[in-house]
């Protein structure tokens, strides 16, 4: 018995795994020799996908793509095939011949020469047969130069040839040389670019890019931009680029317009005299700089400006300055625009609608260039880099959008810039106010804070803050309404303050409250944390529905024998109406505790409530009213242990 079981027992541990890539391997050499290529190729997708470390899968896989004429994506799998199995002549000479038939001669010549030097035949001659022709026209083109020949044409073709044979210094050399005949052709600064970076000087790569990103040819725009960094340029990119390209109208009108983002608008005055001295037809330009003069009183400097702007052609240009002149705006009809690239405009929403939206920056940045004006894309730049959680982006775009001359565009673009513009402002200030009416108490209390906090880039921000409670009665310190409910203070301190983390907030603070009644200031204490879930339907939003409301405080209080309470409130219902009124109907669940056990704080209440707010008010404005039955949680026989109250409120917050 124990011999059989050493026998099972090494059978077992030498039998081989299951192959996870065994049935859809099977199906796809059986969809092979029945020349069903489409299966073929599913199949082998899913032996990869169960085993992504195999090459002759993925080179299985490219000769299919070749069956079916799919020649470059044949060579991404051969490419990635050869990288998990880099020893493999067979597969590398596949490759190279397949890079060579896809029109990338500089891989197939690398990959050819690295194969000849090991000795094999077949390699050194598809090495010659690229090389040979490569080399006898560097030499024919140079002497052409050498004997005067001095035409575009001439240093492009050397320069394309030499980039081929890998000869990069001369290629640059030579693709400088073309460029600056014909400035115009960007692919050839493209090029350049490409070339620098192969020769690390990233420096000169990225402002040659940046030139040629920014006007002439779409297309040359775009290979420009998939080359640069995943970034907005800096301003000394800017300047690079500009000592590279000092002609480009659209590079310097955007440095200028960056400076002037920038709070600096000397710098930005000195690039917008530039075009307009050496651009005449570049009218943005011209009225930038007369806004810039007109702003600081030189109207004499503005003036001629201004008269080439309104005698130009463009008329919403032109009615901007007049309203700056506060004289009569021109109302005659205009031409239908043409949409600025169409085209850009239509990829930039496939790939918003696809979810690329690191691709629809690019192509919105495409079609603003072309029409700086058009506040439909700064709108969409905005709302891109805000899911994209680029808020000091977003920010920007809004700012600009809001000031368009659509209407409805600037609506939405300036609620969008409200909204984000606190989060990522410097300085933030925020307040609310909370007085309700008590028929328990037979009082009104009012509570409220106003505070300024510092946005530092950490997950804090520190703060200042005033706080103020108070009641209508100054029953503070009376058996009729307790020291919890009414401190009748103002409390100045300075705190700090966690950044929301999914509902969650801490907090700390330190000041002196003092009394409005008596005068007196007694150091104050108090933090803690917050957590807050809201679902469904919100009273400020537009549809109906369901909803359901929590939110959780634990709080520190130096004032009450260092006591820790903790608040835990719910209300659940149904928000409905639309403007101008939206009503939400709710129960309310609120029970509160401490760590001392102090009767007043350790209760229990439930009840219906109705909220209530107006279209035409502030949307952070709305009305409470509540019926609310509670019970002491800690018994007092000169107390009753029940009670009922209704309470009827007013809140209000703003941000700033």
């Amino acid at each position: 018995m124990r011999a059989a079981a050493l026998v099972m027992f090494v059978r077992l541990a030498c039998a081989q795994a299951p192959d996870p890539a065994y049935e859809p391997l099977t199906r796809a050499y059986d969809a092979l020799r029945a020349r069903d290529y489409d299966t073929a190729v599913a199949a082998f997708l899913k032996g990869i996908e169960a085993a992504p470390g195999r090459a002759s899968i993925r080179q299985d896989l490219a000769y299919a793509y070749l069956k079916i004429g799919e020649n470059e994506r044949a060579r991404e799998q051969m490419q990635e095939a050869l990288r998990l199995a880099p020893d493999d002549t067979r597969l590398a000479l596949d490759y190279a011949f397949l890079c060579y038939e896809t029109k990338q001669q500089v891989e197939a010549r690398r990959i050819f020469d690295r194969l000849r030097k090991t000795g094999n035949p077949v390699a050194e001659q598809a090495f010659q047969n690229i090389d040979g022709p490569l080399a006898s026209g560097i030499d024919r083109w140079r002497k052409a130069i050498e004997m005067g020949a001095d035409s575009f044409s001439d240093h492009f073709e050397l320069a394309t040839l030499a980039e081929q044979r890998e000869e990069l210094e001369l290629a640059a050399e030579h693709y400088e040389k073309a460029w600056r005949i014909l400035p115009d052709r960007r692919s050839v600064l493209v090029a350049l670019g490409r070339v620098w970076k192969q020769l690390n000087r990233l420096d000169d790569a990225d402002a040659a890019l940046l030139a040629a990103s920014r006007g002439g040819e779409p297309r040359a725009a775009e290979m420009a931009r998939e080359l640069l960094p995943d970034r907005y340029p800096f301003v000394a990119e800017f300047r690079a680029a500009l000592e590279l390209d000092p002609a480009n109208v659209d590079l310097r009108r955007e440095l200028g317009f960056l400076l002037l983002r920038m709070n600096r608008p000397v710098e930005a005055e000195a690039e917008f005299r530039v075009l307009a001295e050496t651009a005449a037809d570049d009218l943005l330009s011209a009225t930038q700089l007369g806004f810039l003069l007109h702003a600081r009183g030189e109207t004499a400097g503005a003036a001629p400006l201004f008269e080439r702007v309104m005698a130009g052609g463009d008329e919403d240009l032109a009615n901007r300055v007049r309203a700056v002149l506060r004289v009569d705006q021109t109302l005659a009809a205009r031409p239908e625009a043409k949409p600025a690239v169409p085209d850009a405009k239509l990829m930039a929403e496939r790939s918003i609608k696809a979810g690329y939206m690191r691709d629809a920056i690019k192509y919105l940045m495409l079609a603003y260039e072309a029409d700086p004006a058009d506040a439909s894309v700064m709108l969409k730049l905005g709302w891109t880099y805000n899911i994209l959680h680029q808020d000091d982006q977003a920010v920007r775009w809004f700012d600009q959008a809001r000031r368009g001359s659509d209407p409805q565009i600037a609506l939405e673009a300036a609620r969008a810039w409200r909204n984000l513009r606190a989060a990522t402002a410097r300085f933030r200030t925020t307040g609310w106010l909370y007085p309700i009416f008590s028929s328990r108490w037979h009082d009104v209390f009012s509570y409220g804070q106003i505070k300024t906090e510092v946005r530092t880039g950490l997950p804090f921000r520190p703060y200042i803050s005033l706080r103020f409670i108070g009641d209508t009665r100054k029953t503070m310190g009376s058996s009729i309404a307790p020291q919890y409910l009414s401190e009748s203070s103002f409390i100045v301190g300075v705190g700090v303050a966690t950044s929301i983390w999914h509902g969650i907030i801490g907090w700390a603070e330190a000041g002196s409250a003092m009394s409005y009644l008596t005068g007196h200031k007694l150091p104050d204490y108090r933090g803690g944390i917050s957590v807050a879930r809201n679902l469904g339907a919100p009273l400020a939003g537009s549809r109906s529905g369901c909803f359901l409301a929590s939110s959780t405080d634990g709080v520190f209080l130096s004032r009450f024998s260092d006591d820790f309470l903790v608040y835990q409130q719910t209300r659940t219902g149904y928000t409905a109406g639309r403007p101008p009124l939206r009503l939400q109907f709710l129960w309310n669940l609120n029970l509160t505790v401490d760590v001392r056990r102090q009767r007043w704080a350790n209760f229990i209440e439930t009840g219906p409530g109705i909220r209530w707010r107006l279209s035409f008010l502030p949307t952070s404005l709305f009305f409470t009213a509540d019926l609310m039955r509670g019970a002491y949680l800690i018994g007092d026989p000169a107390e009753p242990p029940r009670f009922h109250d209704v309470r009827v409120g007013l809140w209000y917050a703003f941000t700033y």
